[in-house]
């Protein structure tokens, strides 16, 4: 997936010589979390809104070159580490640079968002599952291997949790014998994190714990 015609450039990079008041006054106009930073070198951080509003404005933004915070992609960087930068510096802009350093504008958070609508893990018609199993003992491998020897397609899958030793990986998969997967996945050792309306083990056991309550009852 190539994002670099995702690159908007309508928002110039501020020089350590700039006034924090022309920061100021930018994000009064913007929706920003951050605001480039260059020198005559190239791109050097970014400074966050939080930061520009508590800072004299009079002073020029190098007297507050500590605040500066570095991080960037650049043209080459796919998607997920584009999206995962965005993550780890909780900002919704994300500054580009070429391979010299230079600054040639920014992504977006709500446009990579967006990218994730096209994507056949959320435009294909599946269940979702969430299966977990210790984190040294699951692989992917498996796990498809488990899908597919039952007939069913996967559409995606990602680890969504790390907790205690025990990784739950979230799965996309067609709705073709969901039971059986289910089943299949119980006998490698997995747990069935998530709920199906069409998982016969669990109905029986529930029909088994009723029927033992109703014995008991006796």
């Amino acid at each position: 997936m190539d994002l670099t015609e995702y690159i908007i450039n309508d928002v110039k990079p501020q020089y350590l010589t700039s006034k924090i008041e022309e920061l100021q006054l930018m994000l009064n106009h913007l929706t920003y979390s951050h605001i480039p930073i260059a020198n005559d070198d190239g791109f050097i951080g970014v400074i966050s809104e939080n930061d520009v509003y508590c800072f004299d404005s009079d002073k020029k933004i190098e007297a507050y070159q500590y605040a500066v915070e570095l991080f960037v992609v650049n043209t080459k960087t796919n998607w997920l580490d584009v999206l995962e930068a965005f993550a780890k510096n909780s900002t919704n802009i994300m500054p580009v640079v070429d391979q010299n350093n230079q600054y040639i504008g920014y992504y977006e958070l709500n446009d990579v968002i967006s990218l994730f609508s096209e994507m056949p893990f959320f435009l294909e018609a599946g269940a979702v599952l969430v299966v977990e199993k210790g984190i040294r003992d699951y692989s992917f491998s498996e796990i498809t291997q488990i899908v597919e020897s039952n007939n069913a397609r996967v559409f995606g899958a990602f680890l969504s949790n790390v907790s205690n030793d025990l990784a739950q990986i979230t799965l996309k998969i067609s709705h073709k014998g969901m039971t059986e997967i289910m089943q299949t996945f119980r006998r490698y050792g997995y747990n069935i994190i998530s709920s199906h309306e069409g998982d016969a083990y669990i109905e029986n056991l529930q029909e088994r714990s009723a029927y033992l309550k109703r014995y008991l009852n006796i």
